[in-house]
């Protein structure tokens, strides 16, 4: 089955949540990478920027500690740009644990592709044949010097910090903020300006 686009990004826990839902829907997704986003200022500020760019949707684990990343994520993020989405509770565990979590519940990669689909009905574009935009891509990323060359890492900072990023992003994670954030030729604009 084709992936479903959805409208806006989309916030999960780990990156085996990330892993399930970009393989069944056309939306970039972001990880907090479970409770480090509470000291991550890279991770947060991130989040926020997204946030701030416009509607992001929030699904975390409906136990404890996705209840815990939740709150915390509602007190930093805009909460008139958060949509909130929530799994049902079903008890059992994820095929690549030994055993089940603490609550004995399935989280978000646990869920069936049914399941999943259903709570991100209301989310999905009407249109998926609309034409989109074009996209910044990675051939963009490698023409400026943002990937592939010996000082990549040290340009993909330097630009990042220039755009009020974490400056540790990898170029994929750098990829999907850019496409959020900007229009393909405002970010080639940008990226003339700082000289790359």
């Amino acid at each position: 089955m084709a992936k479903l686009r959805v409208r806006y990004p989309v916030i999960v826990e780990g990156k085996y949540d990330k892993i399930t839902l970009s393989s069944l829907f056309d939306t970039p997704v972001f990880s907090t990478g479970g409770f480090a986003v509470f000291k991550n200022d890279g991770t947060r500020a991130l989040l926020r920027r997204l946030a701030e760019a416009g509607p992001v949707i929030l699904l975390t684990d409906s136990d404890g500690g996705g209840r815990q990343i939740r709150s915390f994520l509602s007190g930093i993020l805009p909460p008139d740009r958060v949509i909130h989405l929530y799994i049902p509770q079903v008890t059992g565990k994820e095929k690549r644990k030994q055993k089940p979590g603490k609550a004995g519940l399935l989280g978000v990669e646990g869920m069936t592709p049914e399941v999943l689909r259903s709570v991100f009905a209301p989310f999905l574009d009407d249109a998926p044949d609309r034409p989109a935009a074009a996209p910044i891509t990675k051939a963009d990323l490698f023409s400026l010097g943002l990937s592939g060359k010996p000082n990549s890492q040290e340009k993909r900072a330097a630009l990042a910090k220039s755009l009020g990023l974490p400056t540790d992003l990898p170029a994929s994670a750098l990829l999907s903020a850019l496409n959020i954030l900007f229009a393909r030729d405002e970010f080639l604009s940008r990226a003339g300006s700082l000289g790359l």
